[in-house]
This record gives C-alpha cells, sequence and structure tokens, in this order.
C-alpha cells in the first residue's frame, strides 16, 4: 500500500556516508521532531537526477529553510558511497543529507518501487518528494513514470 498524506512514515533503516565509514540511520529517530523535505530519486548520477532534481533543491535550500524546513534530504536506493560520492560531486555538503536505501527497504515499506529493470537497474525507488512532520507525511508528490514536476524543490516551495 502506498503511504499517504496524514501516514507515519514506518521505521526503517538508511545508511549515510560520513568520513568514518557508512553510518545506519533510523529513520524513527531522524524525522522525530522537526520537518524534513525529503525527495526520492531513481539513481544517483542518472540524468534527470543529475542535471535537474538535486540541484534544484539545492539552489532552493534557503527558501525551503526560511519556510520551516529544518532538513532536506535526499534518498535513492543506491549504497551510501554512491550517494557519498554523488553529493561531493555536486557540493551538496550539508545542504542536503543523502540517505542511502540501498536494499529498497525504505521504498518498498512507503509503496514507491518502481521496476528499472529495461534499464538495468531493478528495482528503484519512484520520483517523489515528501514534507515530513515529526514523522507524518504533510505533503506527498509522485511523479508519473519519465516526468518531473510536483517532486520538484520549486513545486516544494509553492506548497509551504
Amino acid at each position: 500500500m502506498t503511504i499517504k498524506v496524514g501516514d507515519k512514515l514506518p521505521t526503517t533503516m538508511f545508511t549515510k556516508a560520513t568520513d568514518h565509514g557508512p553510518e545506519a540511520v533510523d529513520s524513527d529517530s531522524y524525522f522525530k521532531g522537526r520537518k524534513v523535505a525529503l525527495f526520492s530519486v531513481p539513481g544517483a548520477f542518472t540524468p534527470t537526477c543529475s542535471a535537474k532534481h538535486l540541484p534544484g533543491y539545492l539552489e532552493q535550500a534557503a527558501a525551503l529553510k526560511a519556510k520551516g524546513v529544518d532538513e532536506i534530504a535526499c534518498t535513492a536506493v543506491n549504497d551510501a558511497f554512491v550517494l557519498g560520492a554523488w553529493s561531493k560531486m555536486n557540493n551538496a555538503g550539508d545542504t542536503v543529507t543523502m540517505l542511502g536505501d540501498g536494499n529498497a527497504a525504505f521504498a518498498e515499506a512507503v509503496g514507491l518501487t518502481m521496476d528499472g529493470s529495461k534499464f538495468g537497474m531493478g528495482t528503484r525507488g519512484q520520483r517523489f518528494s515528501m514534507v515530513v512532520d515529526d514523522g507524518i507525511v504533510t505533503q506527498l508528490n509522485v511523479e508519473a513514470p519519465g516526468e518531473f514536476k510536483v517532486s520538484s524543490a520549486e513545486h516544494m516551495l509553492e506548497q509551504l
């Protein structure tokens, strides 16, 4: 079943690259007590994700924070090392936290997987964005296959 506005995020684990190696991130702890703008990309280094999705959130970070967002996070069905390299390549630093969902546990738990097999990518997370306030989904924007509109930082800003 797909998550919807008003639902509590399911408990899952992410992995984050750090200077000391991979770090496990418990979703309950991560989202507790703050407002997080979370966006999901089918994969780091993929064309739309690299050219539009991540750059949009980097460019709009200050505006999102001015609207009450405490943190901006990106998730993908990639390992923490790949997301860490993508973050460095894009100078994301502390602006966007990269949360690896290497086994698609989060994407499956929220019901937002896609089959990228015809592109050699296997199971991936769909392109989407959500605002999570203290663990509760308050906005959810899921893209139609092949599109990039409603999960953009600009669209999220219009909603806040």
